[in-house]
């Protein structure tokens, strides 16, 4: 693997020196029964902050990873590419060999007293989750969340794992005192299609599960449809029952993003999808001709419908990497009937 190049250009900016050097990474296996199968490569980060490049579609600037690669295995996950970087296979090896930061949350604690940072909104979750199962023994999210708290920065997280309730204390805390931020990710409620296209995540009902507790203890959660899948999660029937479900959970929101295939994750998925759904690989083929993205008419159709089953349910579109709060009712304007749709926006979340 080669450590010693892997810069902060690689991952999300520009820098001179490398993330950290071969001397400073211990690889270990663990024999339990979650982690079978799993290699861990610790490393000491030089930094934690990474700044979004500027062409990226990402609404915020900063990010906070603290993991590389991802137990979730989600077949479509746009981060398989970040594997690449490290000579790692951007397949099996993206959700078996995980990068972990151990030393992030005092690096964040440093680096939010630094004078030079200016206490702007960090998103989490926006490459690989900070809630998968690696954080169950190395909890780094409670420093992490610690660290903001006490700097009041506002923040935000993405998650499909219910491990974020482990800190809901923290997060209520948080909360008091600056944005922050929760959107879970449920892009469908198929028990089948979750087992094969998200095998390493909780049930999408355990997800919605973490969207009613932290919203019961104040903390308002969206819910980003992500991804809708073409010609899988896309009809109408399937559209209502998973809407249906977000809107029963609390949800403050729901943002829907159809799937995009980036290379690292397109291979990944066509091979799975031509082993689950042969007979959908041509029209694949034809629908992502253009490139990564879905057409724009096919995005706008999906945006459409879900927009039109969560005004039916009581809840709306909300941009994602936003707080979502629960608003005082006397601060919320109406929503105006019979008001345009707001042109959907494909963001590169998950």
């Amino acid at each position: 693997m080669r450590w010693e190049n892997l810069t902060v250009e690689s991952g999300s900016g520009p820098a001179d020196a490398a993330l950290f050097g071969a001397d400073a990474v211990t690889t270990r296996t663990f024999d339990s029964p979650e982690f079978r199968g799993i290699t861990f490569h610790e490393i000491r980060a030089r930094s934690i902050i990474n700044r979004v490049p500027g062409a990226s579609r990402m609404p915020f600037e900063w990010t906070v990873n603290p993991y590389r690669g991802c137990t979730h295995a989600c077949v479509y996950c746009f981060a398989r590419k970040t594997h690449s970087y490290l000579d790692l296979d951007t397949g099996l090896g993206f959700d078996s060999q995980i990068v972990v930061k151990v030393n992030a949350p005092e690096l964040l604690r440093r680096q939010l007293g630094s004078r030079r940072w200016l206490g702007e909104h960090i998103a989490m979750g926006t490459n690989v989750d900070c809630y998968q199962r690696a954080e169950g023994r190395y909890r780094l999210m409670p420093g992490i969340l610690t660290a903001l708290r006490d700097h009041a920065n506002p923040f935000s997280i993405l998650t499909k794992g219910t491990l974020i309730l482990r800190d809901l204390d923290l997060l209520v805390q948080a909360s008091q005192v600056t944005d922050v931020g929760i959107s879970v990710s449920v892009g469908f409620t198929d028990p089948d299609l979750w087992r094969t296209v998200e095998p390493g995540t909780p049930a999408p009902e355990r997800r919605l599960d973490v969207v009613r507790t932290l919203g019961e203890h104040g903390i308002g959660c969206g819910v980003l449809m992500a991804p809708v899948l073409p010609f899988l999660s896309d009809h109408p029937d399937r559209l209502r029952a998973t809407v249906r479900a977000i809107a029963a959970s609390g949800a403050t929101s729901v943002t829907p993003l159809v799937l995009h295939l980036r290379p690292g994750a397109r291979e990944w998925y066509m091979a799975w999808l031509g082993h689950h759904h042969p007979h959908l690989v041509r029209r694949y083929e034809r629908l992502y001709a253009e490139g990564a993205y879905a057409p724009k008419w096919y995005q706008r159709r999906i945006t459409r419908q879900v927009h039109d089953l969560a005004q039916e349910y009581g809840i709306g579109p909300t941009r994602a990497g936003m707080p979502r709060r629960i608003p005082d009712p006397a601060e919320t304007d109406p929503v105006t009937p019979g008001a345009a749709a707001p042109e959907p926006v494909q963001l590169t979340l998950l």
